[in-house]
């Protein structure tokens, strides 16, 4: 029969045979306690009827239960039964840049390491997600297909190096291209490219490439490697010797981080860019962008569930302890007066070997406390959230995540009491946690609280745009909810009001902007429109004064233009005498 911790089983060669000698110290020390109140030749008249046979058997139904009691803690299994198992997860496709920039050693211990140990920190993280793997320098090829096997994955990275690639130089393009391939063949799931390179594009064709990447759906994130300041790149030569690498001139190549291109193609594609420096970048990139993202089905398969036997063990052991209170020493319960009074010794006795039913409960407590140590402060956690009191509910549960911090459903209670404390910021960032997990009910009720959390996040921003963008989250974080089931009602209804909020939010906008535009204008509004159709007035007539002047030039007798040219110089405030010209005299 298999078991599912076995080895507590080795507790039956130190327990039960160490059970068996207290009891058999016990009726020995019983004896001697009696024989100091009764002489020796006397002891064996006062103990008539007592049956040292049903002693025995008191005891063996002991040593049986505690027996039986290890064994039930050893999770017995019998039969079993198949179930359908369907993990969820996003595509995620991890390129590295694997040029001879990237052993720039402006991040340490060189650009290509750096990259290698972040990868396989996202790789930790997104533990049930399928990731592959490209390789690109002046070219690109895919070096690991998606898949969901760690290890595979981790021997892909570690093999990557500068000559991977034979041919030189950085083709950004080239890796999308290759990322877009891997997607070929998967489902309809988010698509997701994570870009870890220096941004240094020698074709110029990367941001085009995002921008049409990005129309067929891909998700790129970019991880700039190294510094903008940008260091010269150095090589070591078989004799040890460290070399500066030149260009064709003879001039030292000095690499450095374009984080504008890498920004702008991340920015086409719905992604971000992060740069790779910080305490943990990749959890910041995993819980701000990919975690959010609604994940699809990767796999199904038959599980095969085994069946616990241990409630049966555990009947066994209450019905042995149950006999072992019932069963008496005497055969008979009408023994004589005297033989009753002359007995009180080892009755008393007696009660103490009965008492070991309350010692072996006492044992099983214990033993049950032991193997459930490790939920003793969940428990508490449990028990403070329930009373209401959140702030100890957070402790207890942070005070269990120092020891298991990749535990999601501490990760899950630890956000919700975190939320009913009002820390929406601490309860997003734990919730988020949560979602690392293949429990699919656990993923669920996640999505639906992280909704809720940012909801009120929204709600206490004063900033329209982040509160637009906190909203929008949460619509998204219940649309995750209802396709894990689409029978959710709360999760629909909350998107629904969430929704309503949004287009109140829209309403809003548009409304400040129409009044914005019916608001009388102010005294220097009104000051500068003033001087701007002074300035328009006066370069009219300016223009009507060149045109009569060209035409008195032409034709001086045209007498009634002088005129209008003197009267526009007056209302232009334009004083020029000496061009005037002298008016023709009238006839009488």
């Amino acid at each position: 029969m298999p078991f599912e911790h076995p080895h507590v089983l080795w507790a039956l060669l130190v327990v039960v045979p160490g059970l068996v000698a207290f009891l058999f110290w016990a009726w020995r020390r019983r004896r001697e306690l009696a024989a100091q109140f009764v002489g020796a030749r006397l002891l064996s008249s006062l103990t008539v009827g007592v049956s040292a046979s049903r002693q025995k058997l008191r005891m063996g139904l002991v040593v049986a239960a505690v027996a039986l009691l290890i064994a039930a803690l050893a999770r017995p299994q019998f039969g079993f039964s198949w179930e359908e198992a369907r993990s969820r997860g996003l595509d995620i496709v991890v390129a590295i840049d694997t040029s001879r920039s990237m052993l720039a050693t402006d991040v340490s211990p060189n650009r290509l390491r750096r990259a290698q140990l972040a990868a396989l920190d996202l790789k930790r993280l997104a533990r049930t997600d399928r990731l592959g793997l490209v390789a690109f320098a002046g070219s690109a090829f895919l070096q690991c297909p998606l898949t969901l096997d760690d290890e595979a994955f981790r021997q892909s990275v570690e093999a990557l190096d500068v000559n991977i690639i034979p041919q030189g130089g950085t083709a950004l393009a080239e890796a999308l291209a290759a990322a877009r391939s891997a997607f070929r063949e998967s489902s309809e799931n988010h698509r997701v490219v994570v870009l870890f390179t220096d941004g240094e594009d020698h074709d110029g064709d990367a941001l085009e490439a995002a921008k049409k990447a990005g129309k067929d759906g891909l998700r790129v994130f970019t991880v700039g490697v190294g510094t903008p300041a940008g260091e010269l790149l150095r090589t070591v030569d078989v004799q040890g010797r460290t070399e500066f690498i030149k260009d064709n001139d003879g001039n030292a190549v000095k690499s450095r981080l374009d984080e504008k291109l890498l920004q702008e193609m991340a920015d086409a594609t719905g992604g971000f860019f992060l740069p790779l420096s910080g305490a943990n970048p990749m959890q910041a990139l995993y819980e701000s962008g990919l975690a959010p993202l609604p994940k699809g089905d990767l796999a199904s398969q038959r599980v095969k569930r085994p069946h616990e036997r241990y409630q049966w063990l555990l009947a066994v052991v209450v019905a042995l302890l149950l006999l072992e209170i019932f069963v008496p020493e005497r055969p008979s319960p009408f023994a004589s007066a005297a033989q009753n009074a002359s007995t009180d010794a080892p009755s008393t006795s007696a009660r103490v070997i009965g008492s070991s039913a309350g010692l072996l409960l006492l044992l099983g407590v214990l033993a049950l406390a032991a193997s459930s140590s490790a939920h003793a402060s969940s428990a508490e956690g449990l028990k403070q959230y329930q009373r209401g009191q959140y702030d100890r509910a957070l402790s207890e549960y942070e005070q269990l995540l120092a020891k298991k911090p990749d535990d999601a459903r501490l990760h899950f209670n630890a956000g919700t009491a975190a939320f009913q404390n009002k820390e929406f910021e601490q309860a997003l960032t734990h919730l988020t946690s949560a979602l690392v997990t293949p429990d699919l009910l656990l993923q669920q009720r996640a999505y639906y609280n992280i909704g809720n959390t940012l909801f009120r996040l929204g709600e206490g921003e004063a900033d329209t745009e982040k509160k637009r963008s906190h909203w929008q989250r949460a619509v998204s974080s219940y649309e995750s909810v209802l396709k894990l089931d689409p029978k959710d009602a709360d999760a629909e209804f909350n998107r629904e009001l969430v929704k309503r909020r949004l287009e109140q939010l829209k309403s809003e906008d548009q409304k400040k902007d129409k009044d914005k535009e019916k608001e009388p204008p102010s005294d220097a509004a009104k000051k500068a429109k003033s001087q701007a159709d002074e300035a328009v007035r006066r370069r009219e007539y300016r223009a009507a004064l060149e045109i009569m002047e060209n035409q008195l030039k032409i034709d001086s007798t045209t007498s009634y233009y002088a005129e209008y040219i003197e009267r526009l110089r007056q209302i232009n405030g334009i004083s020029n005498p000496a061009a005037a010209p002298v008016r023709s005299p009238q006839s009488p």
